[in-house]
């Protein structure tokens, strides 16, 4: 019975039997009402929660308003209604950036007659011409947010079109108009769009300005991405942090597109091929168009092994995407279809890791409606990109590895020894993984340092073993570990991978080191802190030190970069009087040694070391290896001169003898008697 009238009070509870005042409400229930509940109007969203819109609020997301604005620009360009994009960085953090397209449109909107299209545009999310397939083939905006949300984080922004000629304005505040659209005058030679604003400090602080040599960056690779724009860059001189990177005013304009790019990008580094694999495929309307560059770099670019940049419609997607997995694919399928009609049966082990570890890839696409995860359109969704790119690249990559057999085998080559790397690793993560206590193999000739840490520990790599055991017995054996090299190391600069995979010294110098070499470098697993090639004061040991730091700057140019190579300066004279015992480092420091720790008429027993192997294991110490009285030559890459560093290394220590000889052709005129070996 008291279950039946249970289910009828429930029941006319939800019939309206009972009086919602007579319902009990708790005290959290009571705080919680319909007053609570808060409607965001306009652009007021944008600003409570901008890193929906732009990743966040720091330097990165405020420089993701230029690439909004700009990438309206680059749209307009490529629709080709527009030949060339002005960028001008100013003072107090504003910036403008003007195109010669069609404009945005001014007249009234079909839906807000009481407001023109431009302030539609400028105010409301969503608004835009790229939802329809009429305005743009392809565009890079998508989702009608970009400018009304750069309009909402921006203290102050003013749009000018140039249209119909006539000139309009209207001036913006924190996402609201603050005038009404006005007409300046007339504009019989101008037409476009014109966007000038100051990011809102309110939002990202008073303290974060835009970066003119980032904007630069940004600015460049716009221009490299479409050839038919040129775009003009003007920054005040006196905001500008480094000239030499950042010019004042600039003509951007790349014909040969991502060719170009991946060039800048290369940097005259060494490559596997000559010829990057390169090309430009063209559609009717732009759906479908694809650009790609791609070249293999032997000793990485920066801090990775290669690089991969991808863009959808000229929008950079840091993140990769379908496309990416299309060129991914394309390589892959065709460098084993490769390896498989020469019969190389070593082939069959290739996967992408190893096709595009090494390599410094670009590519472009545009395709209309293109679907990105998250507005910043860091990644590209698009399921059909990846098929477009990979049926465009299987023909042209095949083409490229036919037409030349010699560097298609040398890349097949390249591929395979890093697919063999990739499963000798493997193989011994499995034998670790077995293994309770790991082993660390060291070459039998390394006489290693009792300290375990990397920190204020050196190895020397000493020329020969007679240097080497007066090394040994001269050490500190706390934290200096000798490794001896007999002869000449390998020339790295002119030898294939095969070569240096044979090479004994190689191998133990780089098993010595413990941080792998080429694009396996890990400078997080250098067993050293200074790294230092000591070699005899004669031109056997100059040109054995050339070698090494040749190798260095191949396999390894990050431990340069982090300041661990360096060069001992051994003495070539003895000078002795008495108690008196003096070491010159050369024949000028001999003399001066002369002149002012002996009298004139002393009687000075001079001895030149014809090499380390003859300096006692005490000079040895004394001289070249104690902290505080030895020389120590630091090797460094200056950051302006890694370019003319590489073309250099290329042209002195690669396998073309006519660029040596136009050197010394050059160079002959500035080398003094001291400099020559006669």
């Amino acid at each position: 019975m008291a279950s039946k009238n249970k289910a009828a009070s429930e029941a006319d509870l939800f019939a309206g039997g009972s009086d919602a005042s007579d319902v009990k409400v708790s005290a959290s229930e009571k705080g919680y009402t319909a007053s609570d509940i808060e409607v965001l109007e306009g652009l007021e969203p944008v600003r409570r929660r901008p890193g929906m819109y732009i990743g966040g609020t720091d330097s990165r997301a405020m420089h993701h308003l230029f690439a909004e604005v700009i990438d309206n620009s680059m749209d307009e360009a490529v629709a080709g209604h527009a030949s060339f994009i002005e960028i001008e960085v100013m003072a107090d953090n504003r910036l403008t950036v003007r195109d010669n397209g069609r404009g945005i449109p001014v007249d009234p909107h079909p839906k807000y007659k009481d407001k023109s299209a431009l302030e539609v545009i400028m105010t409301t999310l969503h608004a835009g011409g790229k939802f329809g397939g009429d305005a743009y083939d392809t565009s890079g905006g998508l989702h009608g947010v970009g400018v009304s949300v750069v309009n909402a984080l921006s203290s102050d922004l003013l749009v000018e079109v140039a249209r119909g000629q006539k000139l309009y304005a209207q001036s913006f505040s924190r996402g609201l108009p603050t005038s009404k659209m006005k007409v300046l005058g007339e504009a019989k030679n101008r037409r476009g769009t014109s966007v000038s604003f100051t990011p809102d400090a309110d939002i990202f602080g008073a303290k974060t300005d835009f970066d003119p040599a980032r904007l630069y960056a940004m600015a460049k690779a716009k221009a490299y991405l479409f050839g038919g724009v040129e775009i003009r860059w003007k920054c005040d001189p006196d905001i500008i942090r480094d000239a030499e990177k950042t010019p004042a005013e600039d003509v951007l304009k790349f014909p040969n597109g991502l060719k170009d790019y991946l060039e800048e990008q290369i940097g005259g580094r060494a490559v596997v091929t000559p010829t990057p694999f390169a090309g430009k495929v063209q559609k009717t309307g732009g759906h479908g168009s694809v650009e790609w560059a791609v070249s293999w770099v032997g000793a990485g670019i920066g801090n990775a092994d290669g690089m991969n940049a991808s863009y959808c419609n000229t929008v950079p997607t840091p993140e990769g995407g379908t496309h990416e997995q299309g060129l991914r694919s394309a390589l892959t399928k065709g460098l084993k279809a490769y390896g498989e009609r020469i019969n190389n049966k070593k082939a069959s082990i290739i996967t992408a890791e190893d096709v595009m570890g090494t390599a410094a890839a670009l590519v472009s696409v545009f395709i209309r409606e293109p679907e990105f995860q998250g507005q910043t359109k860091d990644k590209l969704a698009t399921p059909e990109a990846a098929r477009i790119v990979e049926t465009t690249l299987r023909d042209h990559f095949e083409h490229y590895l036919t037409s030349a057999p010699a560097d298609a085998d040398r890349l097949l080559e390249w591929v395979i020894d890093r697919a063999d790397e990739r499963v000798k690793r493997r193989q011994e993560r499995d034998v670790n993984r077995k293994s309770a206590v790991r082993k660390l193999r060291l070459p039998g000739k390394l006489a290693d340092c009792s300290q375990n840490a990397a920190e204020g520990s050196e190895i020397f790599i000493v020329e020969g073993d007679s240097a080497g055991g007066s090394a040994k017995q001269g050490r500190n054996r706390k934290n200096q570990a000798i490794l001896p090299l007999r002869g000449k190391i390998l020339n790295v600069a002119n030898a294939t991978a095969a070569k240096m995979q044979q090479s004994q010294q190689i191998s133990d110098l780089v098993q010595a080191l413990g941080c792998g070499s080429g694009a396996h470098y890990d400078d997080s697993r250098l067993r050293y802190e200074k790294v230092i090639i000591m070699t005899d004061a004669d031109v056997d040991g100059a040109h054995i030190a050339a070698l090494l730091v040749t190798f260095f700057h191949e396999q390894m140019p990050e431990l340069i970069r982090q300041g661990h190579l360096y060069l001992a300066v051994p003495p070539l004279y003895r000078l002795a009087q008495g108690a008196k015992t003096f070491y010159a480092r050369d024949d000028a420091h001999r003399d001066e040694l002369l002149a002012s720790e002996f009298r004139s008429n002393a009687k000075v027993d001079i001895s030149r070391f014809k090499g380390l192997g003859e300096m006692l294991p005490a000079q040895l110490k004394e001289t070249t290896m104690t902290p505080g009285k030895r020389t120590l030559l630091q090797v460094t890459i200056p950051e302006d001169e890694t370019k003319a560093t590489a073309r250099a290394v290329t042209d002195l220590m690669g396998n073309k003898p006519e660029l040596r000889f136009k050197f010394i052709q050059e160079n002959a005129a500035f080398a003094g008697q001291d400099l020559l070996d006669i």
